[in-house]
């Protein structure tokens, strides 16, 4: 069952990587927070919609500037330390932010969180990376790739359970310092590979970067983001607005939307395993979320119809970031530097999800729902265009891992 669905192989250690997820999902659940969180946020610290806004933007912000760096420092501390200190942050963070008493204060102990978030999503693919064996990298890192969908899911179900946002960032402290422990016990300690000061470790981010590869990986990763950001910044209001729902109602089909990213995350790590071209599948996903919006945003098919197509949208979708984060080895000169190109890929991601809702948000606000579709249609264009020239960039696979 497991290798139908692109799952680890029997070969992995299941517990060791189910931590690395785990660690993941409760980084995920910091971003998704503060958003489920905001009618409890405005009513305590009466603070505005841009104010909590910032909450949620500021680890963009560190994640579109600080990727390489921490990639960097990932290879010279560890892959597990790194990932260790990235949960000992966001629970520091969590509970620093449950005993705010005024805005400034929460927004720095979101900082904290925020760099907690950067220092887990660039440490674990290396750890998954070292762990699993050859043939079982697709695979577990399409499972990693889940991460981020999976964390915004479980924050829009379980914030409303809360009757005090300050109970729901003690819960996330809690939940991290639990899967922090669960890492130390069962995912085994990496040799750290430092670089010599200073230039060494800035001859270490050119010789990851010299090779076209990486960064192609890391511009489809920009475009990937800011359309799947391009709709799901703006999905609950959309939901309201065409199909006059509740404010309820929206949320738990913006939850469900974003959740079935995860099956595009799953099938690409089975896709990849039967040989399928990386950039191939990267292009044919991206066409076909082009062709999704223009059902999405325009006013040209029913509710049912449109509410399919974000399903699809989504679902299509989750099969780019798997290919993306598991092609990272392959686009490398030497294996000891994914790590950096790992920090390149969230540096891109992170300047997609900045610059989807915004630029969606500026169309709409001037042109009207339907001039949305021109961004996202263009972002889905020059994808394709990215995939075709990543063609043939990308080192071989051992056997049975396709390129």
């Amino acid at each position: 069952m497991a290798r139908a669905i692109g799952l680890p192989t029997p070969a992995v250690d299941r517990l060791a990587v189910a931590a690395i997820v785990g660690a993941g999902v409760v980084a995920a659940v910091q971003v998704g927070k503060a958003a489920i969180a905001a009618p409890l946020l405005q009513a305590d610290l009466h603070v505005d919609l841009a104010s909590i806004g910032w909450l949620t933007a500021v680890f963009a912000l560190l994640g579109a500037a600080g990727g390489i760096p921490v990639g960097a420092v990932v290879r010279a501390l560890g892959d597990r330390l790194v990932l260790s200190l990235g949960l000992l942050a966001i629970l520091g963070g969590a509970a620093g932010g449950a005993g705010a008493a005024s805005f400034p204060l929460l927004l720095g102990s979101r900082v904290v969180e925020g760099l907690g978030f950067l220092l887990i999503v660039v440490a674990a693919p290396a750890v998954l990376q070292r762990i699993a064996p050859p043939q079982a990298r697709d695979g577990t890192l399409s499972l990693w790739s889940c991460f981020m969908p999976t964390g915004m899911a479980l924050a829009m179900l379980v914030g409303p359970l809360f009757e005090s946002w300050r109970a729901f960032w003690w819960a996330t402290a809690v939940v991290a310092a639990l899967v922090l422990v669960a890492v130390l016990r069962v995912v085994p300690a990496g040799d750290a590979q430092p670089a010599a000061p200073g230039a060494g470790l800035l001859q270490d981010v050119v010789h990851a970067l010299k090779a076209p590869a990486p960064v192609l990986l890391a511009l489809c990763f920009v475009l990937y983001s800011l359309m799947f950001f391009a709709l799901f910044s703006f999905l609950p209001i959309l939901l309201m607005d065409r199909m006059e729902m509740g404010h309820g109602m929206a949320g738990l089909l913006s939850a469900l939307a974003t959740a079935v990213n995860v099956l595009g995350n799953l099938a690409a790590g089975r896709l990849l395993a039967r040989g399928m071209s990386r950039p191939g599948l990267i292009g044919a996903a991206a066409l076909l979320m082009g062709l999704c919006a223009l059902g999405i945003f325009p006013a040209v098919v029913g509710n049912g119809p449109a509410l399919l197509l974000c399903l699809l949208f989504s679902a299509i979708g989750g099969l780019i970031p798997a290919t993306l984060l598991a092609s990272a080895p392959l686009a490398v000169p030497v294996p000891a530097l994914t790590a950096i190109v790992v920090g390149l890929l969230m540096q891109g991601s992170n300047l997609g999800q900045m610059l989807g809702p915004v630029l969606v948000g500026e169309v709409i606000e001037t042109w009207g729902w339907p001039a949305a579709t021109v961004v996202v249609v263009a972002a889905a264009a020059m994808a394709l265009g990215v995939a075709a020239l990543l063609t043939g960039r990308l080192k071989a696979g051992p056997p049975g891992v396709s390129t």
